[in-house]
């Protein structure tokens, strides 16, 4: 999961990213980043995008986006415009940030349909973010891996 920087509960054990992580990774080069992404995805079924105002437009989210529906694995977006921020609540602003593109919307399968119209991208209760991915995400993530089944 790319492209996010709110912490979210680890799923299936799996710790987010940290910042520094990520850093450290990015300084080895454009072929060590390729390898972390494909070793971090290897034996996953699902991969789960976190949309954020600039997610859409970033590089290695996109090709995430790209090795995750070529590898065949459920793929799903989880918009979080609405979740709390500790960076912007600490400069005074509401701690929410603006709704991102869908980062489906620019990738095409093989038959040339944007991914955008498969691939769910959710938009969580702007009043109960949280709990809505809470209750939602394993519901999400089943759904998605059996929507990737349907396409060659």
């Amino acid at each position: 999961m790319l492209g996010a920087s709110p912490k979210f509960g680890a799923i299936e054990g799996n710790e987010p990213v940290s910042a520094n992580e990520w850093e450290d990774v990015k300084k080895k080069g454009n072929a060590a980043i390729e390898k972390w992404i494909d070793d971090n995805m290897k034996y996953r079924s699902c991969v789960i995008v976190l949309v954020g105002e600039e997610t859409a437009h970033r590089k290695w989210v996109k090709y995430e986006i790209k090795k995750a529906w070529d590898n065949r694995k459920g793929l799903l977006g989880i918009y979080i415009h609405n979740i709390k921020d500790p960076l912007l609540c600490k400069h005074g602003y509401n701690g929410k940030s603006h709704k991102g593109d869908n980062p489906f919307e620019q990738i095409k399968s093989k038959d040339g349909t944007k991914l955008s119209e498969i691939v769910k991208c959710y938009n969580p209760f702007w009043f109960n973010a949280y709990n809505d991915i809470k209750e939602n995400l394993e519901d999400w993530i089943e759904e998605a891996i059996e929507i990737r089944k349907q396409y060659k």
